[in-house]
């Protein structure tokens, strides 16, 4: 049954990893890669040569981190004010509304969010100079564009990561809230010596796992959303590979800067499972 999985897995993700040499070659593609030249190091020392380099790795480390935040804290949240919720009716809706962007494609969503944040159409913009204010250019100003990133991820995602701690919190022994009623414990004292403590086991999880995604902002978020106007703020690792090498033509070094972006990867996942074992006591085998 795996077998078709394990087909595609080869031919998309482990296949194309020969091209990894191309890092080390000065790359012209009517040569192929056995007949370029080999230049070694050459493409990784222009990369750190570039003055965009660490900018483009600070924004996508500060983007991703606000990302992983966001992604902890506000799912908990709602999860915790759902659990509330005692007609089941009003919280199954809340959690069907709060999980259909999950669904759609950041195309779909890009689309929907550029007219809806637009400074002169825009129902945002719309609303802000109601209260007397100037529109706003949400994705044309590096000051807004990285919060409206992580905000709209947000909003997207978060019905997902509910859910799981909904699913957490169903495995909670209900005779310890009637035990907390009986000795008076009111409703933030059962959340906060019960409900969190019994999720703490998934909170670690996903806390933990979370880790290996600190070098991964969202290409497709982003690709939609930006312009050159907001390259300074909002260019992350995977954007500014694409741009270098299917852009620009610049192949050598675009690889090089994918496979740095791998090789840390690499090494954030396997500390982020190490954690998630050591934790939360998570094995893949």
């Amino acid at each position: 049954m795996i077998l078709p999985s394990l087909v595609l897995v080869f031919i998309f993700s482990y296949g194309p990893m020969v091209g990894i040499v191309i890092a080390f070659q000065k790359f012209i593609p009517a040569k192929g890669i056995w007949g370029s030249e080999w230049i070694g190091w050459d493409n990784f020392r222009y990369v750190i040569s570039l003055p965009d380099t660490f900018k483009v790795l600070q924004n996508t480390v500060f983007i991703a981190l606000m990302k992983i935040v966001t992604g902890l804290i506000f799912p908990l949240t709602i999860a915790l004010l759902i659990n509330e919720v005692l007609n089941k009716f009003v919280k199954r809706s809340i959690q069907t509304l709060i999980y259909l962007p999950h669904f759609l494609s950041w195309t779909i969503l890009g689309g929907v969010l550029i007219d809806i944040l637009s400074p002169s159409l825009g129902i945002v913009n719309d609303m802000v100079k109601m209260f007397g204010f100037k529109p706003i250019y949400f994705l044309g100003d590096n000051n807004w564009f990285p919060y409206v990133l992580v905000a709209t991820n947000a909003w997207k995602e978060v019905g997902f990561s509910t859910i799981l701690y909904l699913a957490a919190l169903t495995s909670v022994n209900p005779a310890l809230y009637e035990a907390a009623v009986m000795d008076g414990a009111n409703r933030l004292r059962q959340t906060w010596h019960i409900s969190l403590p019994g999720m703490r086991p998934i909170i670690i999880l996903l806390a933990t796992l979370s880790l290996a995604s600190v070098l991964n902002a969202g290409f497709d978020q982003v690709f939609v959303l930006y312009n050159s106007q907001v390259y300074e703020s909002g260019d992350i690792i995977d954007t500014y590979v694409y741009r270098m090498g299917l852009i620009s033509a610049q192949f050598g070094p675009a690889t090089a800067i994918g496979l740095f972006n791998s090789i840390v990867s690499f090494v954030l996942i396997s500390i982020a499972y190490y954690l998630a074992y050591r934790f939360a006591k998570y094995r893949i085998f």
